[in-house]
């Protein structure tokens, strides 16, 4: 029998005194106390967003973004940049807890995904992001997480029932991972923040059959690993919108235990109860961003955002049947998966 490697939670633990404190000298030496009073909101806020992030695999943005641009009325910019800011702190932490847990995860995959993103993203950022109108990132994030949430609310049985990774899957690990890491990285990810972990997500549960305990920690870790390399690149070179850095502050406390805390979570309850919520709140919010844009849609305009849902649901059911394809050319049974992540000893 198999022996189980240990856990080694006391790097999480180190991780975490070394955030807190770090965050506790930047509040006192900057006198950031009114700043963490003003904008209470999106802490509040992203006690829901960091618990997704770490659960689901829709980012912290899937909330902070509608929160600062629809609710509290910032413009998309700020709500791309705190996006990138705020995930670099939150995927961070439950990656790293992820690793310290040693929980399985599809490495191959994820690591051409990882070089795909570190193309794509700051050339999205340099090439692309400037040139989108602020109503067009909105959409855009509108558009991707309502059909998100659609797929989530119609096939969340199939999804959930997935025990394994289809053995004809494997042939396409490095040029799905390559392919996902650098064009969502350069068209989705550039422009509003997040999305290139569901959309990597999606390719694993509906292409290649991964079961959830394996896709949605390596969903994370992705958008994790994008949010540095789209907060590195800002900072060197284009920098920031103002507003970020309070916000910032405000919700990264938060933050860096509550995806952490999502993930230990829904080991407890199952997955499927949080996907349910949270594509209910994607759905919820494709409609109170058309509502809020209607003065620039008007009835052409939501209806191409409809029609953007579902040709995109299309999409996600091609894949689904591609995957079904996939499984009969396999041998009868799924192969479980039994990849872990390196052992912090080497």
């Amino acid at each position: 029998m198999e022996q189980t490697k240990p856990t080694r939670l006391w790097v999480f633990g180190l991780w975490l005194l070394c955030f807190y404190g770090a965050w506790l000298c930047l509040v006192l030496i900057g006198n950031h106390g009114p700043d963490l009073v003003k904008h209470w909101g999106i802490a509040l806020a992203m006690a829901l967003g960091s618990y997704a992030a770490g659960s689901t695999p829709m980012g912290g943005g899937t909330v902070g973004f509608p929160v600062l641009v629809l609710l509290f009325d910032q413009p998309a910019t700020l709500g791309r940049d705190f996006s990138f800011a705020v995930q670099s702190v939150g995927m961070t932490s439950a990656s790293i807890y992820i690793l310290c847990r040693r929980q399985a995860l599809e490495w191959v995959i994820l690591r051409w995904a990882m070089v795909g993103s570190l193309l794509g993203t700051p050339l999205g950022i340099f090439l692309i992001a400037p040139h989108v109108p602020a109503v067009a990132i909105k959409i855009l994030f509108a558009v991707t997480w309502g059909s998100f949430g659609v797929l989530h609310l119609r096939r969340t049985r199939e999804i959930c029932s997935n025990i394994g990774e289809t053995p004809a899957a494997h042939r396409f690990d490095r040029n799905v991972g390559f392919t996902v890491g650098l064009a969502a990285g350069a068209l989705v990810a550039s422009i509003t923040g997040v999305g290139i972990d569901m959309i990597l997500y999606a390719v694993m549960v509906l292409l290649m059959r991964v079961d959830l305990k394996v896709a949605i920690p390596s969903s994370v870790i992705i958008m994790a690993f994008t949010s540095l390399v789209g907060m590195a690149t800002k900072l060197l070179f284009t920098g920031v919108q103002p507003g970020v850095y309070e916000n910032w502050l405000a919700a990264a406390p938060v933050v860096a235990l509550g995806a952490p805390f999502g993930a230990f979570i829904v080991a407890k309850i199952g997955r499927k109860p949080t996907l349910l919520v949270v594509a209910t709140l994607c759905v919820g919010q494709f409609f109170w961003t058309l509502n809020e844009e209607w003065h620039h849609l008007g009835i052409p305009g939501a209806g191409a955002a409809l029609l953007a849902v579902g040709l995109l649901n299309l999409g996600f059911d091609k894949l689904w049947l591609l995957g079904d394809l996939l499984e009969r050319r396999s041998v009868p049974m799924i192969i479980p998966h039994t990849s872990h992540p390196p052992d912090f000893r080497r």
